[in-house]
């Protein structure tokens, strides 16, 4: 299991209702339904990647999350509505966060931390755009329109009057740790929060 899926693993509560929002082949769901007998959907745009998540027996729903939640589930019908790498990529993504947490108890997003110092030292030392694992498109080609930092997050997040629940960092090794606390946006090249509505 990634690292990232297992952080998010933990933060699950058995026998609970998830919604995975740009679920991809629905990896993440998949290993939910064994590790915590979690039942639910992904939204994805991708018709190759829906083929997969029916291939492997996984319920979804082809949907532009652009659109919005609303249109498909009403309030709190899920305990968890999960974002990962997929919120740099979207149109509103204020908008969205606030229907994830609108149609969940809580949410679960993670997005490339641009503050992270591999990043700054691309900037600085090259004057280029930074290309890592967590953003390993080029600029011409990338799909994020929307990135941020770590503190750009928590802004948006108060101006939201999100309830920050938890954070976690990931490094470009994929390794967590206490560490990594005491400068997440320097040293956390992927961010996992856990939010609820305030």
């Amino acid at each position: 299991m990634r690292i990232d899926h297992a952080i998010i693993s933990d933060w699950i509560a058995p026998n609970s209702r998830v919604l995975d929002l740009g679920c991809g082949e629905c990896a993440l769901l998949r290993e939910l339904r064994q590790s915590r007998n979690t039942t639910g959907y992904g939204l994805e745009i991708s018709i190759d990647k829906l083929a997969k998540c029916v291939e492997g027996g996984t319920p979804v729903i082809q949907a532009n999350l652009d659109q919005g939640l609303s249109p498909w589930f009403e309030a709190q019908s899920f305990d968890y509505v999960i974002m990962t790498h997929t919120l740099q990529a979207m149109r509103y993504p204020e908008k969205l966060l606030q229907e994830m947490v609108h149609v969940g108890r809580e949410a679960i997003i993670t997005f490339p931390n641009m503050g992270y110092w591999k990043n700054r030292l691309q900037f600085a030392l090259g004057g280029r755009m930074p290309v890592t694992n967590a953003l390993p498109y080029g600029w011409f080609d990338t799909p994020n329109i929307h990135l941020c930092t770590v503190r750009d997050f928590e802004a948006l997040c108060a101006d939201l009057g999100l309830r920050i629940l938890g954070c976690e960092m990931i490094d470009s090794q994929q390794r967590s740790g206490r560490w990594m606390r005491f400068a997440p946006n320097l040293l956390g090249e992927t961010a996992i929060y856990r939010l609820t509505a305030a």
